[in-house]
């Protein structure tokens, strides 16, 4: 059966965000939930029945794609999904946070900076209440429900795309006209940085394996097409990484960011975002060819060849 789309208003500036619902050997299936808001909980309460409603599958835990699910499982006993990944953050929140602080810290941050960004990272405005007790996603859906799962770390290190037979729930992997960068964070399973390079290469591969599906994003209306979004999404990154040359590697990522947009960002989370692009961006300037062997492998290098080119070539 083909999936439902719900389009849930936010306060973010992404804007709407779509949820899916989906009914699999009469069980009712919700893709993601909109962010804990009371306009989001009335819509859902209006538009979908709840008292049917048994299972919450999440892309990602980011607040407006599973802001709700603690109240989903409180308030109406759903079964919750999450992506592992995302389980290691809830599990291991402090400790998250001690290495995404020393990452930061090693990037160039003040100590400042650092304090105002954990006391945000632990605020609800980021992370609302988390459900507590939860199946991964990973381990459960397919043998459950014949979901296909796969991981596509990029938006976040934590992504899922939810693929049925002819169909696929991309989350915030694959959205029409939006740049995204990963971001700076720790690999809960290694300790260091998480390698946020190499995931979006090896990303790229498994998006391309999405052709011929209905691609049902997270956000915008539609998507043109998989090569069209993985064309965008790197000619995006080549374009900057050409013009990031031109600061050298003597400045920090902060203050490339500072020199970049002139002060004018404050906001501890958004300064971070920016950063995390500036350090993605250095990564692939010091090893190019993942990138260009991954969009070798899906038939796509030829259209972004010259762009390549210019972004590596001193």
């Amino acid at each position: 059966m083909q999936p439902t789309q719900h389009t849930l208003p936010t306060p973010y500036p992404v804007g709407p965000v779509h949820c899916y619902t989906i009914e699999i050997n009469d069980q009712l299936i919700l893709v993601d939930t909109g962010p804990p808001t009371d306009e989001c909980k009335e819509y859902l309460q209006k538009h979908i029945d709840l008292q049917r409603l048994q299972h919450v599958i999440v892309t990602h835990c980011h607040i407006d794609h599973y802001g709700l699910a603690a109240w989903l499982e409180r308030e109406h006993g759903c079964t919750i999904y999450l992506p592992y990944r995302d389980s290691l953050k809830i599990n291991s929140h402090g400790e998250r946070l001690d290495g995404m602080v020393s990452i930061l810290r090693d990037t160039g941050f003040s100590q400042e900076f650092l304090t105002a960004f954990r006391a945000e990272m632990d605020s609800d405005s980021v992370f609302p209440t988390f459900p507590e007790n939860f199946k991964i996603s990973e381990q459960a859906l397919t043998t459950e429900f014949g979901i296909d799962v796969m991981p596509c770390p990029g938006h976040s290190q934590s992504d899922l795309v939810y693929i049925g037979e002819d169909w696929a729930i991309t989350g915030d992997t694959m959205l029409r006209e939006i740049f995204q960068s990963p971001l700076l964070d720790i690999d809960l399973l290694t300790g260091d940085r998480f390698s946020n390079y190499k995931a979006y290469c090896d990303t790229i591969i498994k998006l391309a394996s999405l052709r011929g599906k209905q691609i049902l994003p997270g956000h915008r209306d539609f998507i043109v097409g998989v090569d069209y979004n993985i064309c965008y999404y790197t000619g995006k990154l080549l374009e900057r990484a050409k013009r990031s040359r031109k600061y050298s590697s003597d400045l920090t990522a902060p203050e490339v960011v500072e020199k970049l947009f002139g002060g004018s960002i404050q906001e501890p989370f958004l300064k971070y975002l920016k950063t995390s692009e500036v350090v993605f961006i250095r990564d692939f300037l010091t090893n190019p060819e993942p990138l260009k062997k991954s969009l070798e492998q899906i038939g796509l290098y030829q259209q972004l060849a010259k762009a390549y080119e210019q972004a590596t070539n001193d």
